[in-house]
């Protein structure tokens, strides 16, 4: 199996976990949007490797400022996932800890 027959497979489980994961509503949608960022960062990187190997006849990999750029997108993606996990937990903190900081300014 080539590494573009194999790419290309690889799609379908992913699409399939975007899609459980969307219908679960339990994400953080800023990490969702990060998830999904990802295929975005799949839909640059497949033509910027086509301009590559037309343009230069390198690999993607080989041209620093195209290779560069497209994996800016996957960077962004990353950051949305983070950033979407750590509003998901400091909000989680800060209801468990509401009943307690409640009991406090009763006392107080």
């Amino acid at each position: 199996m080539t590494p573009e027959t194999l790419f290309g497979l690889s799609l379908f489980p992913y699409l399939g976990f975007l899609w459980f994961l969307t219908r679960s509503h339990q994400m953080p949608r800023l990490a969702l949007i990060g998830f999904y960022m990802t295929l975005v960062f799949v839909g640059v990187t497949i033509p910027a490797g086509i301009y590559a190997k037309v343009a230069y006849g390198e690999a993607l990999a080989n041209v620093d400022w195209l290779h560069g750029s497209a994996e800016s997108f996957l960077t962004l993606a990353n950051v949305l996932v983070v950033l979407g996990f750590r509003q998901a937990i400091v909000q989680a903190t800060a209801q468990r800890n509401a009943p307690r900081n409640a009991k406090l300014e009763e006392k107080g």
